[in-house]
């Protein structure tokens, strides 16, 4: 047998063989170099009184007053909610609750009235909100075809087969298929002001603005700019659940098919089963004049959208935003608890190196 000889490992790492067959073998030893020997300079700061204490005090006095006003902020918000479900029997949408199923071919309307105690400034934006709903499932959040909905005609012919069970129907493909679009949202919500004289003002509202800009000109668009959806949607059919064809989702060209807004603003799927999403906007008029009056309202639904199967929970939401966007009380209290619990702890330790600091350094300058 013949032997070979081995010779020290190099600077680089390399395990040089002498004999026949020899050669340079890789060694698992990291290369002599100051990043993968960590011979890097770094900062190792020392933790002490002087510079721990002053630490917890600043942040405790920043973020206190910053979650008050964040608090106060959000507080100022105005909202309204109302529950229009139907599930008590003293509820004007029980009967519609209780006989509507997606195969109803005639829908239910529903009129409720609520008071307004105060007026609502500036714009007004409402909101539709479901609770029990789960739109975080993966088979659900899957159940799409972005080139779709993208505007591609070979996609819009043959859907992609994470839409199964909905990409056909007798045999024809579904436009916009999966179950995301399948379960649109679909009740019509208007909102009328009851007049002292006895007079029923319905409030204009728009429908254009509520989605992403980023979804309505980059992620959704129609298979062609032809204003003719009609003929651009033929040989395709609506998802099962739907009562008309994307093609007819509004009268406005330019709010119609996959880059409808309603339709745009349900297919960004919620993170937790119990969310709102924008419907409406009630924009300010008149400068003098509040966007929603204080006063008597009706609320007319018409109730399209079944959710006693999942026991679920509709609701409707007025409400305005601040410079910080709507109600959410949850940052300015973050902070608020954040900065006590630091300004807390800075006393207890301030407490203990006044009681215990002294005493070690006499001990040091003893010894």
């Amino acid at each position: 047998m013949m032997a070979s000889s081995y010779n020290a490992k190099d600077e680089d790492g390399h395990i040089t063989v002498s004999g026949p067959g020899g050669g340079t073998l890789r060694s698992k030893k990291p290369e002599n170099t100051a990043f993968k020997q960590q011979r890097l300079p770094a900062w190792q700061p020392i933790l002490t009184a002087g510079t721990v204490l002053p630490a917890f005090f600043i942040i405790g006095l920043i973020f206190i007053p910053i979650g008050i006003g964040l608090y106060v902020t959000s507080n100022n918000i105005k909202e309204f909610e109302i529950d229009y479900t139907g599930v008590d029997m003293s509820s004007p949408c029980f009967n519609c609750s209780q006989n509507f199923s997606w195969n109803s071919t005639r829908p239910c309307t529903c009129t409720i009235p609520f008071y307004l105690d105060q007026p609502y400034e500036n714009n007004v934006f409402m909101y539709y909100g479901l609770s029990n709903f789960y739109q975080n499932h993966r088979r659900y959040v899957k159940s799409r075809d972005d080139s779709q909905l993208n505007g591609d005609l070979e996609s819009l012919m043959k859907p992609s087969k994470e839409c199964e069970p909905y990409a056909y129907h007798e045999n024809k493909p579904i436009a916009p298929c999966g179950a995301i679009a399948n379960s649109m949202f679909n009740d019509t919500l208007e909102l009328f002001y009851n007049d002292p004289n006895g007079t029923k003002i319905q409030i204009p509202m728009t429908a254009t603005g509520i989605a992403w800009w980023t979804d309505k000109h980059v992620k959704f668009r129609n298979p062609t700019d032809n204003a003719n959806l009609t003929a651009v949607f033929q040989g395709t059919t609506k998802p099962v659940n739907w009562r008309r064809p994307v093609y007819e989702l509004d009268t406005d060209p330019q709010n119609n098919g996959f880059i409808n807004e309603d339709f745009i603003v349900w297919m960004r799927t919620a993170a937790l089963p119990t969310f709102r999403k924008l419907y409406r906007i009630i924009p300010k008029k008149n400068s003098m004049v509040p966007t929603l009056l204080r006063g008597n309202y009706t609320l007319e639904v018409v109730y399209n959208y079944p959710v006693r199967s999942f026991e679920g929970r509709k609701r409707m939401i007025l409400s305005t935003i601040s410079w910080m966007g709507g109600k959410n009380p949850f940052l300015g209290i973050a902070y608020i608890t954040v900065g006590s619990v630091c300004f807390f702890l800075g006393v207890v330790l301030l407490i203990i190196h006044h009681k215990y600091g002294n005493r070690n350094n006499s001990a040091d300058i003893a010894n």
